[in-house]
């Protein structure tokens, strides 16, 4: 369990949330400082490999929706697309490959039939 404690600087108000985390290393394994550490570390992992890539490729975060449902379906395909794309990704950056993508829908569609 990682407790974390905020205030906010507007209104001087305190809160305080708890976090739990699974692991099946034995909880004397590694000292406080090392899990929290090891929990920062997989989280920044997970925002740059994923939450990141599919922004830049795939604009996620100026979705306009609020609907749940329909953001949490588009992550799962946005999800799994991820990988056929970074196979096909080749030494140009993720904006240019977009765009390249873009401009040739028979390309997107062999992508994505490719499995």
């Amino acid at each position: 369990m990682v407790r974390s404690q905020r205030t906010l600087k507007r209104t001087g108000a305190t809160s305080t949330k708890s976090r739990y985390y699974l692991s099946n290393a034995p909880p004397t394994q590694y000292s406080p400082q090392q899990w929290l550490h090891l929990i920062r570390g997989h989280w920044g992992v997970v925002e740059i490999r994923n939450h990141r890539r599919r922004d830049v490729l795939m604009g996620e975060d100026r979705s306009c929706s609020r609907n749940a449902h329909l953001l949490a379906n588009l992550a799962i395909l946005r999800s799994a697309l991820l990988p056929l794309l970074t196979d096909q990704v080749p030494e140009q950056s993720y904006p240019v490959f977009r765009e390249n993508l873009r401009s040739r829908p028979s390309r997107c569609l062999a992508i994505i039939t490719a499995l």
